[in-house]
């Protein structure tokens, strides 16, 4: 975000609604998702008054929520929805489950009634009193702006928790007359303070020792590590094998001869895990539909690196704790570690022989879908397109697994298993990155979520829907 400065003795006031304007245009933000009412129209006027921030019109508060949510995993910034209050806040509730699953840096601008009726059951037009505590059971943290001047200072806030890992979906109210009311433009707009936290170096001590003492070391990735890509492959090349969860799928590349991507549950993958003396969980929640309900067998020893520090052990008994950013661990594990471990390279070359199995495996289950699912994988995979599945059958077999993905951010798929969601995540996975989107989806999810395409045919995505 850029210092946006004005000579003091010429400060004007600007409404409230205005300053959201110009404080996301100040952030970076390029795309704002939602739906136009009486109680956010101060922020829309605004924003189409200031001219640089394009806002797509859903035709549904979940739609817009899916929009900014696969808006926010593919261009791994922040993503923004805009809504209404009450019934319209709730509306989105839904989808926000799905980004608060995925750890989706969303930013839910949603409103108020007036002041002096909220909280208080008066059955005021859109009132919900308890509205505050809806949105906590789907957010990551909630915020409510009482007065104007706070606006800066409270959107820059809110966003530091949407951005700070664990990343996640952040509401804030803005009620009606806040949005109306004046203020001074800031002669600083505030940037978001994004909170770190710094591993201990004698944990990251511990695990490098672990790690030059095993024979056959495996990494799992999970979404946590989409963003350490460079630094979980260059471990891999000294001598380890790889495994993904589906959503940190690409954070070693898919056809490296070491890593069994996402097949990660397959008889063969498991053979391999037995034979495992090592296995480091990286940025996982070890989810249930991943591991057999926690029942898989991940190694004689386990280490779980993260940086909620909630998730240690929670559904695998772990020997080492390590809390920290996936990018810094690993990082510091390179500076420890030797350039070539030593390490079996028969149990290495065993994930190319397991890999190949499993996908011989599905295919043969696919029939006439093996040709679909080739045809994918060539387009998908080889020319780097954007790749969003909802919950089908067709992604639960081949989508998740064998369609491979050039980056972690070119893969979307509905993790909390709501159906769909495709469609919409597909609107918003297209307006992060040019070039085209391809979305997997269901007849059933389709009729649910049609409704949710945008109003105007000129912000129509350009994408492809088998």
């Amino acid at each position: 975000m850029s210092a946006f400065k004005v000579d003091p003795s010429a400060a004007e006031k600007i409404t409230a609604g205005e300053a959201v304007a110009e404080w996301l245009a100040e952030a970076g933000v390029k795309v704002v998702f939602g739906v136009i009412s009486i109680h956010n129209m101060p922020i829309l006027d605004a924003i189409a008054r200031q001219g640089v921030i394009r806002f797509v019109p859903a035709r549904g508060e979940a739609g817009a929520m899916n929009m900014a949510d696969a808006y926010a995993r593919v261009s791994n910034s922040l993503g923004v929805a805009l809504t209404s209050t009450g019934t319209a806040a709730g509306n989105a509730a839904g989808s926000q489950v799905e980004a608060l699953t995925a750890c989706s840096p969303v930013l839910h601008i949603t409103t108020q009634i007036d002041r002096p009726y909220a909280d208080r059951d008066r059955a005021a037009i859109h009132d919900v009193p308890r509205q505050p505590e809806m949105l906590r059971g789907v957010s990551k943290s909630v915020w409510r702006v009482w007065e104007a001047h706070a606006v800066p200072t409270m959107l820059a806030a809110a966003a530091a928790s949407a951005l700070s890992a664990p990343r996640g979906p952040v509401s804030i109210e803005i009620p009606i007359d806040v949005q109306r009311a004046m203020l001074r433009r800031p002669s600083y707009w505030p940037k978001p303070c994004l909170s770190r936290v710094t591993p201990d170096v004698a944990a990251i001590d511990a695990l490098a020792e672990l790690i030059k003492n095993a024979r056959r070391p495996v990494f799992w990735f999970g979404g946590g590590a989409r963003e350490a890509s460079e630094e979980a492959t260059a471990l891999i090349e000294r001598g380890a094998l790889a495994v993904t969860s589906t959503n940190g799928r690409a954070v070693v590349p898919e056809d490296h001869p070491w890593s069994l991507g996402a097949f990660n549950m397959t008889p063969e993958a498991q053979a391999l895990y037995e034979q495992a003396d090592l296995t480091i969980v990286v940025g996982s929640k070890l989810r249930g539909n991943e591991t057999r309900n926690n029942q898989m067998i991940l190694g004689q020893r386990l280490v779980q690196v993260d940086i909620d520090a909630s998730q240690g052990g929670r559904n695998y008994p772990v020997d080492l704790f390590v809390q920290g950013g996936a990018r810094e661990v690993l990082a510091a594990l390179l500076e420890r570690l030797p350039e070539r471990l030593d390490t079996d390279r028969e149990f290495l070359s065993g994930a190319t022989i397991a890999r190949a199995r499993s996908e011989a495996a599905l295919l043969s289950t696919l029939g006439p879908y093996s040709h679909l699912a080739d045809a994918l994988r060539e387009r998908v995979g080889k020319q780097a397109l954007t790749f969003v599945r909802d919950v089908t059958i067709a992604n639960s077999t081949f989508g998740n697994r064998y369609v491979t993905l050039a980056k972690p951010t070119l893969g979307v798929h509905a993790l909390g298993g709501g159906i769909g969601q495709g469609i919409a995540m597909a609107i918003g996975a297209s307006m992060a990155r040019p070039g085209r989107t391809i979305a997997l989806v269901g007849d059933g999810g389709a009729m649910l979520y049609l409704a949710n395409w945008p109003l105007r045919s000129k912000s129509r995505p350009k994408s492809s829907s088998f």
